[in-house]
Parts: C-alpha cells; sequence; structure tokens
C-alpha cells in the first residue's frame, strides 16, 4: 500500500519554525505530546489523521515498555493518554 502522512508537512514546518525561531530551541523535534496535537490538528483535513485520533481512547489503561527513559515531553504524553 501507498504511505500515509498522518501529520501534514506544512504543520510540521511550521511547528519547527516556531520552535527554533520563536522559542530559540536548537532541537526541532516533536516529543510525544507536541506530536499528538499535531496530529489533532491534521485531523481537520486528513481522513487518516481522524481515524488515528479516535483510536488513542484505546490506548487507555495499556501498558507499554520502553528501552529508555522518556523525555519529560513524552512521558507527560504518555500519562494523559
Amino acid at each position: 500500500p501507498d504511505k500515509i502522512h498522518l501529520l501534514s508537512a506544512t504543520i510540521m514546518q511550521s511547528i519547527g519554525v516556531f520552535k527554533r525561531d520563536i522559542l530559540q530551541r536548537k532541537a526541532e523535534s516533536l516529543n510525544l505530546e507536541e506530536t499528538l496535537i499535531a496530529l489533532s490538528i491534521s485531523s481537520t483535513t486528513n481522513p487518516a489523521a481522524q481515524m488515528a485520533m479516535e483510536k488513542l481512547k484505546d490506548l487507555r489503561g495499556a501498558e507499554i515498555h520502553l528501552t529508555h527513559i522518556p523525555a519529560p515531553g513524552d512521558e507527560a504524553g504518555l500519562r494523559r493518554l
């Protein structure tokens, strides 16, 4: 099957510019919480992203295993799910 992009490239670029130019952060990468916000924005125009958003509630209460200590933003995002 073809690749399906859940996150709009335009939204990702805009967030990267914001983090770099406004917040003056060196890293433009998104943590989990920021990624979920980008997904929610993308879901307004992307049916696949909308479906992914609807499935997030199925993760509530799930146990996960990480091979590393999560960054604070990732940990916060995981706890909120």
